[in-house]
């Protein structure tokens, strides 16, 4: 037999499977904040939610301090989501309220068709999950107060004097690449 026919054959597969995922991709929609007009066939999406799990001093020394900060995401939804990225900035309030001390982005969206090996997290329905980063911080001279501040939060834990401002904002979507539209969730938490 002709290869020609076999290869042609797995291409018509291939097509036939795509146009199905394509045709029959879930119907889920998002509410805008300007716009809660929902169409009745589509079922919306509830944004995920965030809270601050855990922010703690883990090692400290006169040159430098880490700091592992922990976000806990619940996804309310019945289907699956994908947790694309999350950007957040870290201020130490009593040190400064409008100085960043610290930021960073957890996770990665995806680029172009197909991506292998993309730093995203699928948040199932009904479920949670713990996001991590750890923060290496540099000791400068004019820390001083910064550095006392931290010292007393890594000595006394939780009941530190160290005073926390997250603020941030959560990219995910729906868990299928076909359909759905790419959802923000801004967050703030002190401590």
């Amino acid at each position: 037999m002709n290869p020609k026919i076999f290869v042609f054959t797995a291409v018509l597969v291939i097509v036939g499977i795509l146009g199905t995922i394509v045709m029959l991709g879930p119907d889920m929609v998002a509410p805008n904040q300007g716009n809660n007009n929902i169409v009745e066939n589509d079922s919306a999406i509830k944004l995920v939610t965030v809270e601050l799990a855990d922010i703690s001093v883990l090692k400290i020394s006169e040159r430098s301090a880490t700091i592992e900060i922990a976000f806990e995401i619940f996804n309310p939804n019945p289907r699956a989501v994908i947790i694309q990225t999350m950007d957040f900035n870290l201020f130490e309030t009593g040190f400064s309220s409008y100085e960043q001390l610290a930021g960073g982005t957890i996770g990665s969206r995806p680029e172009g068709m197909v991506e292998f090996g993309s730093n995203y997290y699928t948040l199932l329905g009904e479920n949670s999950i713990l996001l991590k980063k750890k923060i290496t911080l540099a000791n400068t001279a004019t820390s001083g107060e910064l550095w006392d501040a931290l010292e007393s939060e890594y000595d006394n834990g939780e009941s530190g004097s160290a005073s926390w401002w997250v603020t941030g904002t959560v990219y995910f979507n729906l868990s299928s690449m076909t359909s759905g539209q790419e959802n923000t969730v801004p967050f703030e938490f002190f401590r």
